[in-house]
């Protein structure tokens, strides 16, 4: 295993990093800014190039970084932006196809080391999926390393000529309030009253809860979660869908739930998102492009039962952790959420297995460790022969 070192290639100042977002997904931002975390209290020096409403919600500044706003576009004036934020970076890491592209056109004439991290799949047809093929091949062989947060999307980096494409580790962060296991102890009653007061803020003390979490954006699944609400809209009670997150497609969600009286509540961005989930009955994930998806990852940290549509990486990532589905298939998630509804056995028994699976993740620490070692491969000098 390589040295893991924070000093410069010329030993002399802290190691300068330069971590930049494109779109600012949630699994991105929430790895960049554990990341950052890390590497700061390991000594690097740490800028974050994102757009301010990223920096806005998950504070890279408070997690040690120097934030410099560079907009998503791809315009001359935002690589600009970037290139000069670049100028004294001993290594660049971007996070996303966009994000790579910028940098890799902002390192034009430069040997400053990039390194790329692939968080999701990109859903194209057509033309469009031809142009994003070229964009991945340019990024893959600009990228000294790429680092795939699947295996999946190792194997793609290296069909698009990656010279060098490795497994990520990627950890979710903490804190995680679980709760322990078989359920709140005897005496305990904070947790059972946080819980409670949890369904009653959401409407669902007497019936069934379902939690979604997710950008309301086209291709994160949403209409196909409102579609499956319609397999369990005959249970008595019936179940209350309640989405977490914002987007373009919130009107329109909320004329179809209007128009079809579907049991969906939808509660808009929220900063307390592991303990409405603990106090959910299952979680549904309907899809997505992120390969460790965020929801699926804080389910199984809370033993909350996930059904999720099978996308990307997601069998990797859950294993035999969650009641999977085929992707795309409405009827199939909203009957599998009924069934597990009416099967305590099977809640039980994925709450142990998710449980299991989450023992089996790498932990922050390990994830900064990992990447530390790929920067002090990239910027420590070669030894004199």
């Amino acid at each position: 295993m390589s040295h893991v070192s924070s000093q410069s290639p010329h030993g002399q100042t802290p190691l300068h990093t330069v971590q930049v977002l494109g779109g600012g997904s949630a699994g991105s931002s929430v790895h960049v800014r554990s990341l950052t975390a890390g590497l700061a209290a390991r000594g690097v020096r740490v800028t974050v190039c994102a757009p301010d409403e990223a920096a806005l919600v998950y504070d890279f500044a408070g997690a040690g970084a120097r934030h410099v706003p560079v907009p998503r576009s791809g315009d001359p004036a935002s690589v600009a932006a970037l290139r000069t934020a670049c100028a004294d970076a001993d290594l660049v890491h971007a996070h996303g196809l966009h994000a790579a592209l910028r940098a890799t056109l902002a390192l034009t004439g430069r040997g400053t080391p990039l390194v790329v991290t692939w968080h999701h799949h990109t859903r194209a047809e057509g033309a469009r999926a031809r142009l994003v093929r070229l964009l991945e091949r340019r990024v893959a062989r600009a990228a000294a390393v790429v680092l795939g947060t699947s295996s999946d999307l190792v194997d793609q980096a290296r069909s698009r000529g990656a010279r060098d494409a490795r497994l990520a580790a990627v950890a979710l962060p903490g804190p995680r309030r679980a709760p322990a296991a078989g359920g709140p102890r005897a005496g305990d009653e904070e947790p059972d009253r946080l819980l409670h007061k949890s369904r009653a803020e959401l409407g669902a003390v007497d019936r069934p809860l379902v939690m979604a979490v997710g950008a309301l954006e086209r291709g994160g699944g949403q209409d196909l979660l409102l579609d499956a609400t319609r397999a369990w809209r005959h249970l008595d009670p019936v179940p209350l869908l309640v989405v977490a997150g914002e987007g373009p497609e919130r009107a329109a969600m909320l004329r179809r739930i209007e128009a079809e009286r579907l049991p969906v509540r939808l509660i808009g961005r929220r900063d307390d998102i592991p303990d409405l989930l603990a106090a959910a009955d299952i979680a549904v994930l309907p899809g997505g492009r992120e390969a460790r998806s965020v929801l699926a990852q804080e389910a199984l940290h809370a033993r909350v039962p996930l059904v999720a549509a099978v996308t990307g990486g997601l069998v990797e990532l859950v294993g035999d952790a969650a009641e999977l589905v085929p992707a795309d298939d409405a009827g199939a998630l909203g009957t599998a959420v009924a069934r597990l509804l009416a099967d305590p056995a099977r809640r039980a028994q994925l709450r142990d297995r998710g449980t299991a699976q989450a023992a089996t993740w790498p932990t922050e620490d390990e994830t900064v460790t990992q990447v530390l070692s790929v920067y002090d491969e990239l910027t420590q000098p070669l030894p004199c022969t």
